[in-house]
């Protein structure tokens, strides 16, 4: 007889981003759901990547990532935030930014312990604490502007409150966190046990002049902090699933307790392509107004539909309202989009644990124009 399996995850299901994407392959629609680029990511990096294959850099490398790759990533963080981390204790490479949430989340939860998160969230992150025997406290964004309630939060904190996760820029809405959320931060876990995990991905994709508010920037916040970060979102290459996690050298000690019987080593040949690219500033720094155009093109395209634009100040991603297009629910009208206008996007309702349905398709704009152009001319025809 078939042993059976006492699943952790009873309630879970095949992530919504696969769903869509293949009820988007099916139907040959526009993916605007998913958040990866349809354009070439840059050459020279990828040349960079040939070299070091060439070269014979295929066998691992240290367990906490190449050294060279943590320095360049050290030499960043102090370029950027005046923060100078020890790129041998505070630095570890991992194979994306979700497997550093996850790790550092591993890392300090014990059963019973209770993680305030933001709703609409990044679907990785209730099941992981859930997975750790922890319980999630949910706090709803304010729609539609998703600002935090810091009201709300001082009374969900409690004796059993281990973290806090933060994801700014944000996923999916575009929020960002500003100096006022910082300090309200600041004085909720002043004098607390309280670890603050930061979902730093899209740090540099950031817009309108808006500053990206690091837990690196603030040394009170960084002593309690993991930062997870991806190169994926950074250099359009999201499948090479590669980031890396920042944190004080007794919280980074016990992540690689945990890190080495995981994955123990990540691509090899990618982090000497990154650590040599890392250098050349100019490449980061310009992500944001890249991207930013992208965002204003689609936004002004989206004009000629009837979806109804909510800021997005920064990510891949930008939230629209379909309330006066549809009495469907978000999911059963995005399913439709893809079925019968040949565009995807994912509703926003997903991102919450008892899918809140406000009426709002979350789209993706890290696309080449050419692949806006057809997808708002396929809207417009709602």
């Amino acid at each position: 007889m078939q042993p059976t399996i006492k699943s952790k995850q009873p309630n879970a299901a095949t992530t919504i981003f696969t769903v869509m994407s293949v009820l988007a392959a099916q139907h040959n629609a526009i993916n605007l759901g998913q958040g990866f680029p349809d354009f070439m990511m840059d050459a020279e990096l990828t040349a960079l990547v040939t070299k070091a294959m060439n070269s014979g850099h295929n066998q691992y490398v240290h367990m906490n990532g190449l050294m060279q790759l943590r320095e360049s990533i050290a030499e960043k963080i102090h370029y950027l935030y005046n923060n100078t981390v020890n790129a041998d204790a505070e630095i570890t490479i991992t194979p994306g930014g979700t497997y550093a949430i996850y790790t550092a989340l591993t890392t300090i939860l014990q059963p019973g312990d209770e993680v305030i998160v933001f709703e609409p969230a990044y679907d990785s992150y209730i099941p992981t604490i859930e997975i750790n025997g922890a319980v999630p406290v949910i706090i709803p964004l304010r729609f539609p502007d998703y600002s935090i309630d810091w009201e709300l939060v001082k009374q969900k904190v409690s004796t059993k409150t281990k973290a806090i996760i933060l994801n700014t820029p944000h996923n999916p809405t575009g929020m960002v966190l500003g100096a006022n959320d910082i300090e309200q931060l600041k004085k909720i876990v002043s004098g607390t046990d309280i670890f603050i995990v930061s979902d730093e991905v899209y740090e540099h994709l950031i817009y309108d002049g808006k500053q990206h508010e690091s837990m690196l920037r603030h040394p009170e916040l960084f002593e309690r902090s993991f930062v997870c970060f991806s190169f994926g979102k950074t250099y359009h290459c999201t499948g090479w699933k590669i980031g890396y996690c920042v944190a004080p050298p007794s919280l980074m000690a016990e992540f690689r307790k945990i890190h080495q019987f995981n994955c123990f080593s990540t691509n090899s040949t990618v982090q000497f392509a990154l650590a040599a690219f890392l250098k050349q500033k100019e490449k980061y720094l310009q992500l944001g107004s890249f991207l930013q155009q992208k965002r204003d093109y689609f936004a002004g395209m989206m004009l000629q539909t009837k979806f109804k634009a909510l800021p997005s100040h920064g990510s891949y991603f930008q939230l629209y309202r379909c309330n006066d297009i549809t009495d469907e629910s978000e999911k059963d009208f995005a399913i439709r989009l893809t079925k019968e206008y040949k565009v995807t996007a994912i509703p926003t309702s997903v991102f919450y644990k008892n899918e809140t349905d406000n009426k709002v398709l979350r789209f993706c704009f890290a696309k080449k124009e050419s692949t806006l152009e057809e997808a708002v001319n396929r809207l417009m025809k709602l």
